[in-house]
């Protein structure tokens, strides 16, 4: 082979995958460069990428199985909203699915999990960026449901809670306190440091069920979708 074959056969270094795209468009979607109910065309994010419109399709896909686009007769993909009824039911599967990954995770919790825990706490103490905020909140609680040992369980978990993040974010900024959310993981960890399960489960509810509240009682309840 020549060499001019062989620089022909390497791929691009740049050249972006499925997943690569993926984490672009959800970045740009979380951070609200890229804002509710815009669509996104295939054929524009192909060229914008530098790729064929498979690796697009792929993303666009997976997108909206996490919730974040929904497609859209003769649209297509359309970065979604949500209806405050939607964000509640899906809280309520954050509950179950949350309770079940602590419940089985306590008994499993080392040092290390308590110690990666609390520095997650000190910095979103610490911070004062709402959108970290969100993203501590995630880092804090799958530092403890790690240790379920049910990794498709975890996964479900974060893409659930991402896949509502960019409807919160408002309600984080205003609603929902800073310091509340930060005495109320506090306690989560004091209680799965002391095994104390039913405890744990039931602040790890009441944790979930503070934001269920605040959006209940938010402007964004007598609208049709939030943001």
């Amino acid at each position: 082979m020549t060499m001019s074959a062989r620089k022909e056969a390497a791929p691009a270094a740049a050249t972006l995958t499925a997943d690569g795209i993926t984490h672009e468009l959800r970045e740009a979607i979380l951070s609200g460069a890229i804002g509710v109910g815009v669509q996104l065309k295939q054929e524009a994010l192909a060229r914008r990428f530098g790729v064929s419109r498979i690796p697009v399709r792929e993303a666009l896909k997976r997108l909206e199985a996490e919730g974040l686009l929904r497609h859209v007769a003769r649209q297509g993909s359309v970065v979604a909203a949500k209806s405050v009824d939607d964000l509640i039911e899906t809280l309520d599967i954050r509950i179950a699915l949350e309770t079940r990954a602590l419940r089985l995770a306590i008994p499993h919790l080392t040092e290390v999990d308590f110690v990666a825990a609390r520095e997650v706490l000190q910095r979103y103490e610490a911070s004062e960026v709402p959108r970290e905020w969100a993203e501590l909140n995630l880092e804090f609680h799958t530092a403890l449901y790690r240790a379920c040992n049910r990794p498709t369980l975890v996964r479900m978990i974060v893409d659930t809670v991402k896949g509502i993040d960019v409807h919160l974010r408002v309600l984080q900024s205003h609603s929902v306190g800073h310091k509340s959310s930060l005495d109320e993981h506090g306690d989560i960890l004091r209680a799965c440091e002391a095994r104390d399960i039913p405890r744990a489960i039931a602040l790890l509810e009441a944790h979930i069920e503070h934001t269920q509240n605040a959006l209940s009682q938010s402007p964004l309840a007598s609208s049709a979708v939030t943001y």
